[in-house]
């Protein structure tokens, strides 16, 4: 501010001190003004992702299990916003901390002014603690690490630490999408296949979803909010530094935009054919998986990468899930949201992807504060490379011992619509899987009562 009138003054000419000040006064309301409506432009956009994802997740699953995935979605919505509120910002972001977990700010109090694939299968009782501690304490926890401004490995710490940079997780490909993923990949593994996923001779049988109109519904709205998901991430940087660079991070917010779009949009072509050269066959599903597969990997990097390294990360994160998909099916694994391989697999790469391709002139304008480190392939040698290594690894062990949940058989066979909500949310049903490969559907005829014959 005082900046601002300092040199405002002299232009209006002697003894207009005033006229600076006020005129910088109404510049400052009007910047906070703008911040503050970006921010929930960016929060509208991101909430629109809920129902995107609750409607690609429906449209994935069998039909007898549609009411079932739907309730968990409205809950994952639900649940997260109470517990994010009492607990979940206290640990991610309770400033000053151990380094580990956030102290301070519980219910948002004295607060400064500067989310499976199993839902599928899981009884809703289950599904409830399952959320809430995934929502309440897993992932605030590993946000912490890597986004407070003094979390053990946060690219937000001044000070020369975890090989010297911290990480560079900028919208969260290893804080949102590996930690979805690995708590997806031990949920599938308790539970094990789908009755009727393998035949007796473990060959592979397809249990198809039921909609692919909802699967590309979702896939278009959860396209839409991912603008607000890693440009809008921008409100977080912005609001922990006032290092002069201010208009430099909004700079950023186009190519933010950009990189995320030409990933995604390369690793949907690549599965594409990448698929159809595979099968023999051209597959909506895939192509949706493989589009939102390229935005999990690039959400790391997007601020800090240039838009030819995006291309590259797309077309790496196409074939890192058909891999993923390939292996799953060979050791007998079944997630059918693909949630384990999408997150877990392309968001592991988005990591990598970012400590090898980042730029060291986007790094300065992203993180003015930070000892700068930047990718291996741009000169930066292999520091920022080692600490993201260390990002996935804990990741991975956090998440490992503490999720897991169960479920019975009979709820699988009679579909958890019919035994856990009391009917199904369509007049069709699946037919028996055991006497057909695939799902397919038939109406179920009404008749009326003998009584109103």
């Amino acid at each position: 501010m005082a900046t601002c009138s300092a040199d405002l003054a002299p232009l209006l000419g002697p003894n207009a001190t005033a006229a600076a000040d006020y005129i910088c006064n109404k510049f400052s309301d009007t910047s906070f003004a703008v911040d503050n409506t970006y921010l929930l432009f960016s929060a509208y956009l991101v909430f629109s992702m809920q129902l995107g994802f609750a409607m690609l997740c429906a449209g994935s699953v069998r039909a007898k299990n549609t009411m079932n995935i739907m309730l968990t979605n409205v809950l994952d919505a639900a649940i997260g916003g109470l517990f994010y509120y009492l607990f979940g910002f206290a640990f991610a972001f309770g400033s000053p901390s151990n380094g580990f977990i956030g102290r301070h700010h519980f219910a948002l109090r004295s607060v400064p002014s500067s989310y499976g694939s199993i839902a599928e299968r899981t009884q809703f009782v289950s599904y409830l603690i399952y959320s809430s501690f995934l929502t309440g304490f897993v992932y605030p926890v590993v946000s912490h690490w890597f986004w407070a401004t003094d979390g053990w490995a946060s690219a937000l710490r001044t000070d020369d630490f975890l090989f010297g940079s911290g990480v560079i997780d900028f919208a969260g490909s290893g804080v949102v999408h590996v930690v979805g993923g690995v708590a997806g990949l031990w949920g599938a593994l308790i539970e094990g296949p789908r009755i009727g996923r393998f035949d007796h001779s473990g060959r592979s049988v397809a249990l198809r979803g039921h909609s692919a109109t909802l699967v590309v519904i979702g896939t278009f709205m959860l396209w839409f909010g991912w603008y607000g998901f890693n440009p809008g991430s921008f409100n977080k940087i912005s609001s922990f530094y006032t290092s002069g660079n201010y208009y430099g991070q909004w700079s950023a917010v186009g190519r933010t935009a950009v990189t995320t779009t030409l990933a995604g949009c390369t690793a949907a072509l690549t599965t594409l054919f990448g698929k159809r050269i595979l099968t023999g066959h051209w597959n909506v599903t895939d192509v949706c998986n493989g589009l939102l597969g390229g935005f999990a990997a690039i959400t790391a990097g997007c601020s800090v990468v240039e838009p030819w390294a995006a291309i590259i990360c797309g077309f790496v994160a196409a074939w890192v899930l058909i891999s993923c998909n390939k292996l799953a099916e060979k050791v007998k694994f079944d997630d059918p949201l693909e949630a384990a391989q999408l997150h877990g697999g392309c968001g592991a790469w988005g990591i990598i992807f970012t400590a090898l391709f980042a730029s060291e002139k986007y790094v300065r304008e992203v993180y003015p504060s930070r000892p700068v480190r930047y990718g291996l392939f741009m000169g930066g040698g292999g520091r920022l490379l080692a600490a993201h290594i260390i990002q996935i690894l804990v990741i991975v062990g956090w998440v490992s011992v503490t999720m897991g949940t169960l479920i019975s058989a009979d709820d699988e066979m009679a579909g958890m619509d019919l035994t856990r909500h009391g009917g199904l949310a369509y007049v069709y049903h699946d037919e028996d899987e055991s006497q057909k490969q695939g799902t397919q559907m038939r109406k179920i005829e009404s008749h009326p009562s003998p009584s109103s014959v």
